[in-house]
């Protein structure tokens, strides 16, 4: 265990937000069920209140509760490519709040494959972040421990070291999938055809 597992879970109790690497882009999450540090993170970044936030897991099946029984399709695509640079946008379940999710049904959700921020949600309450990307809206994502310190210092209550299990600098591809219909909202690391 690389983490600092107690602070980062006094951290997130007290409503606070962290950031931390992926193996896509830096991260910046709070506990889905704390709305303050939702709030917080929109604060942040000045992120426009209509974009909503995804949910991160280290393992999918933590994720099931805060969505409707997923497409066909979409259970497919998790699969083949979770854990990975894959986001599904799917429907929501009521036990995933609106203040998450920008008032829509659906919710995006993802298990990234890298090993720092699996360790990170091992320790998590229900093992699940409410997430987005560690730097302020319009500006390009962090990529490396160093510019996540750059664009969060000050603002994060905690920015976690990545101890060499860097980030490959590119997003998700991010898949809808209601309806068992496939939609393609952003081509990232994963190249899919609609």
């Amino acid at each position: 265990m690389l983490i600092d597992k107690e602070n980062i879970i006094k951290c997130l109790e007290n409503g606070g937000v962290i950031a931390y690497v992926t193996d896509t882009v830096w991260g910046l999450g709070c506990l889905p069920d704390n709305e303050k540090a939702v709030k917080k993170i929109y604060e942040i970044k000045k992120r426009e209140p209509q974009k909503p936030l995804i949910l991160m897991s280290n393992e999918v099946y933590n994720l099931f509760d805060y969505v409707k029984p997923i497409p066909k399709i979409g259970q497919i695509l998790i699969k083949k490519y979770f854990p990975g640079a894959l986001t599904i946008v799917t429907d929501k379940s009521e036990k995933t709040p609106d203040y998450i999710t920008s008032g829509m049904q659906t919710v995006g959700i993802r298990i990234p494959d890298n090993e720092i921020f699996r360790q990170i949600c091992e320790v998590v309450p229900n093992h699940v972040l409410a997430t987005t990307s560690a730097n302020l809206s319009h500006q390009p994502s962090a990529k490396t421990y160093a510019q996540a310190v750059e664009n969060m210092s000050g603002l994060a209550d905690m920015i976690i070291p990545d101890y060499g299990f860097v980030a490959q600098g590119l997003e998700s591809t991010v898949v809808g999938v209601m309806n068992n219909e496939l939609r393609i909202f952003r081509q990232g690391q994963i190249v899919l055809d609609e």
